[in-house]
């Protein structure tokens, strides 16, 4: 069961993180077809192509394969019974990336509804956040570091659980 909840978790992980890095490479790459001197039936063409990649993209493939990587992590963490300070700042770097994937829908919209892909932010943001991110991921599951040293700093009542001593 572990195994099949592993596997699942790293497949839809893969995806998630490949969508994360192409949506904006993708996002840049079409966004500058504006700047070229196309026919106007080439840009409604290329833009076209542009609205069909990235909505489905994120809509088909990005979303679903984010909703199962967390799920497939949520249920990976309860069956393996993992409850370590690692894995609380593994799900702090999820959820900066899951920040960045609404973004990354925030401009897929924006590029449909205004067909002003110059006018929206660079997606490259998005990659600049998300790279450094999906590296500390890494980290912290490949080297299961002992972080209580963060603990050190901390105020007692945060270190006991609620309800000791009733």
């Amino acid at each position: 069961m572990i195994a099949a909840l592993k596997f699942f978790h790293l497949a839809a992980l893969l995806c998630w993180c490949a969508a994360l890095i192409a949506l904006p490479v993708l996002m840049t790459l079409y966004s500058g077809f504006g700047k070229r001197e196309l026919k106007r039936g080439q840009r409604q063409t290329r833009y076209s192509e542009f609205r069909l990649i990235t909505h489905y993209g994120y809509v088909a493939f990005a979303t679903p394969a984010a909703i199962l990587a967390v799920v497939a992590g949520t249920g990976l963490i309860f069956a393996a019974d993992i409850f370590d300070l690692w894995l609380v700042a593994k799900l702090a770097l999820v959820a900066g990336m899951a920040l960045v994937h609404a973004w990354l829908g925030h401009l897929v919209v924006i590029s449909a509804e205004d067909r002003g892909l110059h006018k929206m932010p660079s997606p490259l943001f998005a990659l600049a956040a998300v790279i450094p991110m999906m590296i500390g991921v890494l980290w912290l599951v490949l080297a299961k570091p002992d972080l209580v040293w963060v603990t050190d700093w901390m105020p007692e009542v945060m270190l006991s659980p609620r309800g000791e001593g009733l």
